[in-house]
């Protein structure tokens, strides 16, 4: 699947099939749904999982985080 055909999905109601759990994590984020892409990234262990949870709380502007480890 090419990027562009990807993003336009972003007007249906599910990500393309067949996306791995990583993309479809992405798609939900970049669809507005913040809550369902944290909770797919959240049950999988594995790096690049957690590379995806970082990226979203980045996305998330996880403000009482990152304040705690200034103060």
């Amino acid at each position: 699947m090419k990027l562009q055909d990807y993003l336009s999905s972003l007007k249906d109601s599910s990500p393309p099939e067949p996306s791995s759990l990583y993309l479809k994590a992405l798609w939900r984020e970049k669809s507005g749904d913040w809550q369902a892409a944290h909770k797919i990234v959240q049950e999988i262990e594995d790096p690049l999982a957690a590379w995806v949870h970082a990226y979203l709380h980045r996305r998330e502007g996880d403000q009482g985080t990152r304040l705690s480890l200034w103060t």
